[in-house]
C-alpha cells in the first residue's frame, strides 16, 4: 500500500503576526521547538514505513510532495536541506488559490506515474504531538481510502473551541464514521453544546485517498476548477527541484477549499450509484492549527506561572501570557492572560482572548499602505540574506550575508548607486565585465547603470555594509541580466526579489 505524502505549504498566517509575515510565514517558522512547522510535518512521516494494516499489508511511504508559494520556494528547500531531507518534487503555485487547486495539482502531478497511490494531504503548519498515535491514524486511514473512500481526520475536542470548524458523526464504520454534517466556526454555547453531545469532532484540514478518486470528485463536482488544473500542469515546467505550474491556466482557476469543493457535497448521496463516501477518523495526538497566539500557549510548555517565555524576557507578577522576544530585552509586571510578540520592527500586544483580532491588525496595516506586514527587517534570499539597518531621504543602508559559494544576479539598476564595505570574508565583485577581488575593510563604488555582480569565493560567510544612494531606492528597480537561481529573465525588471 503506497502512500504518497502532500504537503499544503502556501499559507501566510497572518493571525500570527509579527512573526509571521506574508514573505516568510508561520510554517516556515520555528515556534515551538528548533525546527519549523514545515520541516515537523516532514519528519513526523519517519517511521511510517515500519507500520502495517491491521489486515497485515505493508504500508510504503513515498517521498513528500510539497506545495508551496512561488515565493517561498527557496526558503523551502533550504529548510529541506537543514533537515536532510529529500523530497519528490516543489510544486510552485504563482498565485494563491486555496486547497482545493492546490490537492489536484498534486494528484495530476503524481498520477502521471499511473501507480494512484494514496494521497496524504497535511497542511505545513500544524503541531501533533503525539506521533506514535498519528502515524496509527494514518494507517487506518489508508485502509479505508484504498477502499475508495475519501477520509479526513476529525480532532477529538478537549473543549469547546471557537476558531475551529467542526464534524458531526454519522453511522460507525470499522476506524471512524460516515460524515453527517460539517458545521462552521461556531459561537461559545454551540461549542459547548457540541462537545458535550460527543458528536462533533474538529475539522483538521488533513485527508486521505486515493489520487483517481480525488481527480474523479474534482471533476464531477467543480469541473472549472478540474480543467484549470490540468492545463496548469500540462502547461508547466521542471526547475530542477521546483515544478512551475502555468501562470496564465492558474490565474484563471477558481479558488476553493477541499471541504466547500468537494467534502460537503458527500454528505447524504449514499443512494446514489455514483456516491463517494466521505469518513471523518477521530484523531487524539495533541494536535493543534497553531492559528493563533493563544492557541499556540495553549500547546506550549509553560513556567510554574502558566507563561510561555522565549528570547531576552524578564518577568515579575506575570501569569498566563506568552512574551516572545528577538531583538531587545522585553519586561513585564503585572500582566495576566496577554500576548507580547517583539520583532526587530514591530511590538504586538493582545489579550488571549482576542488573539483571532490580530489578523484585523495585519489588515489595517495592507490598508493604510504600511509594508511590515509583508517582510521582517531581515529578509532570506537564496544566496543569503540582508537586513535593513537604515534609511532616509534619497539612501538606505543594509547588512548583507552571502554563503559560501553563492553568488547574486548580475544586474543593473537605473535610480541608484551602491558602495559595499566588506566586514567579514572575501568578496568578488564583477563590475561592467571587470573582476575584482576584496578583503576585509576594502570597500567599492557602484555608479547608477553599471552592471554588477557580488559572489562569495570563499569558505565562510562574506558580510558587508551597502549604502544605498539615489532618487528612487524601491526594491523594484533591479534589472537582471543573469541569475542561477531562475528568478527573471534578461533585461525584466522582478517587483518581487531584491539582488
Amino acid at each position: 500500500m503506497v502512500i504518497q505524502p502532500v504537503i499544503l505549504s502556501g499559507g501566510s498566517g497572518s493571525r500570527l503576526w509579527p512573526l509571521s509575515r506574508e514573505h516568510y510565514p508561520k510554517q516556515l517558522i520555528a515556534l515551538c521547538d528548533e525546527n519549523s512547522l514545515l520541516q515537523n510535518t516532514v519528519t513526523r512521516l519517519v517511521g511510517l514505513d515500519n507500520e502495517k494494516t491491521a489486515t497485515g499489508d505493508s504500508v510504503t511511504s513515498s517521498l513528500p510532495l510539497i506545495i508551496a508559494n512561488e515565493e517561498h520556494r527557496f526558503l523551502v528547500a533550504e529548510q529541506m536541506r537543514q533537515i536532510n531531507a529529500e523530497f519528490e518534487k516543489i510544486l510552485l503555485e504563482p498565485f494563491g488559490r486555496n486547497t482545493a487547486p492546490a490537492l489536484t495539482l498534486a494528484a495530476l502531478a503524481v498520477n502521471k506515474k499511473n501507480d494512484d497511490p494514496i494521497l496524504l494531504v497535511l497542511p505545513a503548519d500544524h503541531v501533533i504531538q503525539n506521533i506514535e498515535e498519528f502515524q496509527k491514524s494514518i494507517v487506518r486511514g489508508a485502509e479505508l481510502a484504498n477502499d475508495g473512500a475519501i477520509v479526513t481526520f476529525g480532532i477529538v475536542p478537549d473543549g469547546p473551541e471557537t476558531g475551529y470548524g467542526y464534524i458531526k458523526k454519522g453511522n460507525d464504520l470499522k476506524y471512524g464514521n460516515i460524515i453527517a454534517q460539517f458545521v462552521e466556526k461556531p459561537d461559545p454555547e454551540t461549542a459547548k453544546n457540541y462537545v458535550d453531545s460527543g458528536e462533533y469532532l474538529w475539522n483538521s484540514g488533513m485527508f486521505m485517498m486515493r489520487a483517481s478518486v480525488w481527480l474523479d470528485a474534482i471533476a464531477r463536482y467543480q469541473p472549472e476548477i478540474s480543467q484549470q488544473s490540468k492545463l496548469s500542469i500540462e502547461n508547466g515546467s521542471d526547475d530542477v527541484d521546483f515544478y512551475r505550474v502555468d501562470k496564465v491556466a492558474f490565474k484563471a482557476c477558481p479558488s476553493d477549499s477541499i471541504d466547500y469543493a468537494v467534502m460537503e457535497k458527500l454528505i447524504d448521496q449514499s443512494g446514489s450509484d455514483n456516491s463517494i463516501q466521505g469518513v471523518v477518523i477521530p484523531l487524539d495526538a495533541n494536535w493543534s492549527d497553531v492559528g493563533t497566539w493563544s492557541s499556540l500557549w495553549s500547546v506550549s510548555e509553560k513556567d510554574q506561572k502558566g507563561n510561555k517565555i522565549k528570547g531576552d524576557v524578564y518577568t515579575y507578577n506575570t501569569r498566563n501570557c506568552l512574551v516572545m522576544s528577538e531583538y531587545r530585552l522585553v519586561a513585564t509586571a503585572g500582566i495576566d492572560d496577554l500576548i507580547v510578540v517583539e520583532t526587530a520592527d514591530a511590538i504586538m500586544v493582545a489579550h488571549k482572548d482576542h488573539s483571532q483580532d490580530v489578523k484585523k491588525l495585519v489588515e489595517s496595516l495592507k490598508a493604510d499602505g504600511r509594508t511590515q506586514h509583508e517582510s521582517h527587517r531581515c529578509v532570506s534570499r537564496p544566496w543569503g540574506y540582508y537586513e535593513s539597518i537604515d534609511d532616509g531621504d534619497r539612501f538606505q543602508v543594509k547588512r548583507i550575508t552571502v554563503n559560501p559559494g553563492s553568488s547574486l544576479s548580475l544586474q543593473m539598476h537605473h535610480h541608484r548607486a551602491e558602495h559595499w564595505i566588506v566586514v567579514k570574508g572575501t568578496a568578488k565583485v564583477t563590475r561592467n565585465g571587470e573582476e575584482v577581488l576584496l578583503a576585509e575593510n576594502e570597500s567599492t563604488y557602484i555608479p547608477l547603470g553599471v552592471s554588477h555582480r557580488l559572489e562569495n569565493p570563499g569558505v565562510i560567510p562574506l558580510e558587508l555594509i551597502e549604502v544605498q544612494s539615489g532618487s528612487y531606492l524601491g526594491e523594484d528597480d533591479i534589472v537582471r541580466y543573469d541569475d542561477v537561481y531562475g528568478r527573471a529573465a534578461v533585461l525584466e525588471t522582478n517587483t518581487k526579489e531584491n539582488s
